[in-house]
């Protein structure tokens, strides 16, 4: 939360202010007494051995980055009410697509994890993803012409993360033992978490630094 609060709030604040620096130091205190505590405890909270496994790794990781490109939608949907008058529910209507399209593939993303296994799917769900955000980066177009290609990158970038969850989710927990199949499924849902909002933050504070 520390961290969150400075990367959403440090250019409002001031990255050299006293609130800032406290925070930063408040997470970077937090993150060793917790790695320490939780390396030595049996039962602990995080079962850091998990991440010894490179499979699970990866494929947490990835969960991790891709979630972080939520934050894709704050700053599209803020552009585009500043730059063509949308209202909320207009610029909101920009990503029904994208709801439709993880609906629409999750199933597929099981079927192509059936056929060819987790990596090709993964990749390709990654691939159309960043295709998606791609086009919603095109702000050099005129209002109208943005809209239409915001709405096709939003619709991909559904698409894209419906073909990757399933794979994924199956290449983290297919490659840990039955008894640590529980503690790897809340690490690997985190990773989704923690990376939509530092992703959303992150991303809010870079437009707003911008802007």
């Amino acid at each position: 939360m520390a961290l969150n609060i400075v990367i959403g709030q440090g250019a409002t604040l001031g990255w050299l202010s006293p609130t800032v620096l406290m925070l930063t130091a408040v997470f970077l205190v937090s993150s060793i007494v917790f790695f320490t505590i939780e390396a030595d405890h049996a039962h602990g909270f995080v079962d850091l051995t998990l991440f010894g496994k490179t499979i699970f790794s990866g494929a947490t990781l990835s969960n991790f980055l891709l979630n972080g490109a939520a934050g894709t939608l704050l700053v599209v949907l803020t552009l585009v009410q500043e730059a063509a008058g949308l209202s909320s529910l207009q610029s909101g209507l920009l990503t029904v697509g994208y709801l439709v399209g993880v609906l629409a593939t999750i199933r597929l993303g099981e079927k192509l994890l059936q056929r060819m296994g987790s990596r090709k799917p993964m990749l390709l769900g990654c691939w159309i993803t960043g295709t998606g955000i791609f086009l919603t980066a095109c702000t050099f177009l005129l209002a109208g012409a943005y809209l239409v290609v915001a709405c096709v990158g939003f619709t991909l970038f559904g698409i894209g993360l419906g073909l990757y969850a399933t794979p994924s989710t199956d290449a983290a927990l297919s490659n840990v033992p039955q008894e640590n199949t529980g503690s790897a499924s809340g690490i690997y849902k985190m990773a989704s978490s923690l990376g939509a909002a530092f992703g959303v933050a992150m991303s809010a504070a870079i437009f707003a630094g911008f802007s």
